[in-house]
């Protein structure tokens, strides 16, 4: 369809959605999943815009719920995060009725007591899978914590081997992050990640390792880091991550963009979660880096003994 009746249906559209029509739940929601992934991945609007082939403005009225996107559109910002279509619907997958039943059950369990609850699930699903993690102990969370920092004085405190995540993909693909992700995209780099990560986790029964923040972005890489490895989360105030990562040169992904801050609050936000998932926790925020590195290896003591 195309022209003024195309137009006018559009307009329709719009209206409808703009005096909360039957479908403004619906379309708010897909709004909501969209700049949750966007976040999640650390992307712009403009980057997302850009990778999706969407304009940037059509592209905030789908976040803010005020845009109906066509499926072609939908699958457009679905490949550019990584997704199928599907999992941008709120209900687009099919669950059985037990599953239904175990959610409202959580719903009757106080909010104080779900970070134990979700520990113990955790530990059910993974009992049978959770395969040697040896002494590899990962350390994640969002640039500017002091990953590296850390994970480079705790590998030479243990004379064992420090990798890199993102230093080992450059190897293999023989380009900076930045140019892969320009030139490959997005999906491509987190291939190259997972694929170095499993040679990393063959390769060595104990090591450091520090991982791209945007790790818990891909389920399957995070879940294989999750089973293989002892997991810190090295976290930090957001205004202390943007100081750092300016320091260091560094403003990805929040290059040319004025709501820099906002942007980085968004990012920790949607990834704040997954990051939680980690066995140990490790807040460097207002302390210098002995302070910091003292905190960590008291986390890490019963994983590094022979």
């Amino acid at each position: 369809m195309a022209g003024p009746a195309a137009e006018k249906l559009k307009k329709s559209a719009a209206a409808s959605q703009a005096d909360g029509g039957p479908d403004a739940p619906f379309l708010a929601a897909i709004g909501a999943e969209v700049r949750r992934h966007r976040a999640k991945r650390g992307m712009t609007r403009r980057q997302l815009a850009q990778a999706s082939k969407t304009s940037e403005r059509y592209l905030a009225q789908i976040e803010g719920g005020a845009g109906n996107p066509s499926v072609s559109v939908l699958r457009g910002i679905a490949r550019a995060l990584d997704l199928t279509a599907a999992a941008l619907l709120p209900d687009g997958s099919a669950r059985p009725a037990a599953f239904g039943h175990v959610l409202d059950l959580l719903a009757q369990v106080p909010e104080k007591e779900l970070p134990a609850l979700v520990k113990d699930i955790e530990a059910r699903v993974a009992r049978a899978e959770y395969a040697d993690r040896g002494r590899r102990i990962a350390l994640v969370g969002l640039r500017g914590a002091g990953k590296s920092t850390l994970g480079r004085m705790l590998a030479q405190h243990l004379g064992w081997p420090f990798v890199e995540l993102d230093r080992l993909v450059e190897e293999d693909y023989g380009a900076s992050i930045p140019d892969l992700m320009e030139m490959a995209g997005t999906a491509t780099f987190r291939r190259h990640e997972r694929s170095a990560l499993g040679r990393v986790i063959a390769a060595h029964e104990a090591a450091i390792i520090t991982t791209a923040g945007g790790i818990v972005a891909d389920p399957e890489t995070f879940a294989l880091l999750l089973r293989r490895t002892h997991t810190v989360w090295i976290k930090a105030r957001p205004e202390e991550h943007m100081s750092r990562v300016m320091a260091q040169g560094d403003f990805r992904p929040m290059a040319e963009n004025r709501q820099a801050m906002a942007d980085l609050v968004a990012i920790l936000d949607a990834r704040r979660a997954d990051y939680a998932r980690a066995e140990a926790e490790v807040d460097s925020s207002g302390e210098a880096v002995e302070q910091s590195f003292a905190k960590l290896l008291c986390a890490v003591a019963a994983w590094i003994r022979p």
